[in-house]
């Protein structure tokens, strides 16, 4: 409500920053996969007015899975002209939604110990991406919210073939050492200043990391601005979304030239 409320303007103004259709036809269907024997459901968002093979976005949605508000996100970039694909990493097909924040934390808690279950999971995602015959694989990009930022970073870890990796409000935790060795494409980090769970000097130590591997990354630091503000709480926030809507658009046109 709020969020739908405030996100419109801004929308608006990212749709006018990209040299997407002036008349989106959006289309949305789910996606049925699986992944070790566990059934996964992803949301497809496109514009059917745009034909043959374009650039596509691999959403990893935050800590609160399937849930409208996910599905809204992911049309933000479908509504720029890009396929978009909203990966399932809790298991909404087998209809794992977490119900309250004690549950959130702990689906957030299996991927954390199981590193090698979140790379999977993203990675049966990007499989059916890359054969939908309206993408081009060539030119993919990811965007994590949240717990999602933290799967694009482990993510990358496996050389996966990305041409931008964006992180919104990030959930940064421990990561192998040398991990970014393996990272392709650029990285946009987008973090509030006030993040109190992922602080600044928490993702300093990710900064370093691409430094020291020469991975290219931009970074933007949103001042009065806590955890989550894709979901504004406040008017800082509410720019602070606008400004993270408007980076990602503009990055994204710059590599994908649309």
């Amino acid at each position: 409500m709020t969020m739908l409320r405030t996100l419109a303007p801004f929308l608006a103004a990212a749709i006018a920053l990209a040299a997407g259709p002036t008349q989106a036809e959006m289309k949305n269907q789910w996606v049925e996969y699986s992944q070790g024997g566990t059934k996964l459901k992803a949301y497809l968002a496109y514009d059917d007015k745009v034909s043959g093979r374009r650039p596509a976005v691999l959403m990893i949605h935050a800590r609160e899975g399937m849930t409208p508000k996910t599905q809204s996100l992911a049309e933000i970039w479908a509504k720029l002209g890009y396929v978009t694909f909203a990966a399932d990493i809790f298991g909404y097909g087998e209809g794992v939604l977490p119900k309250d924040v004690p549950e959130m934390q702990a689906q957030i808690a299996i991927y954390d110990k199981d590193r090698a279950l979140m790379r999977a999971r993203t990675q049966a995602a990007f499989d059916v991406l890359v054969k939908n015959p309206m993408v081009d694989p060539s030119r993919i990009a990811l965007i994590g919210y949240c717990f999602g930022g933290g799967v694009g970073v482990e993510f990358a870890s496996t050389g996966a073939p990305l041409v931008a990796n964006v992180a919104i409000h990030g959930s940064f935790r421990d990561r192998a050492p040398g991990w970014a060795a393996n990272a392709k494409g650029m990285f946009l980090i987008l973090h509030g200043a006030e993040d109190p769970g992922f602080p600044l000097t928490t993702v300093d130590r990710l900064i370093q990391e691409l430094r020291a591997a020469k991975v290219p990354f931009q970074y933007e630091v949103y001042s009065g601005t806590g955890h989550g503000f894709s979901t504004p709480k406040n008017k800082a926030e509410e720019r602070a979304n606008a400004q993270s809507i408007g980076a990602t658009a503009r990055t994204l046109k710059e590599l994908f030239g649309i």
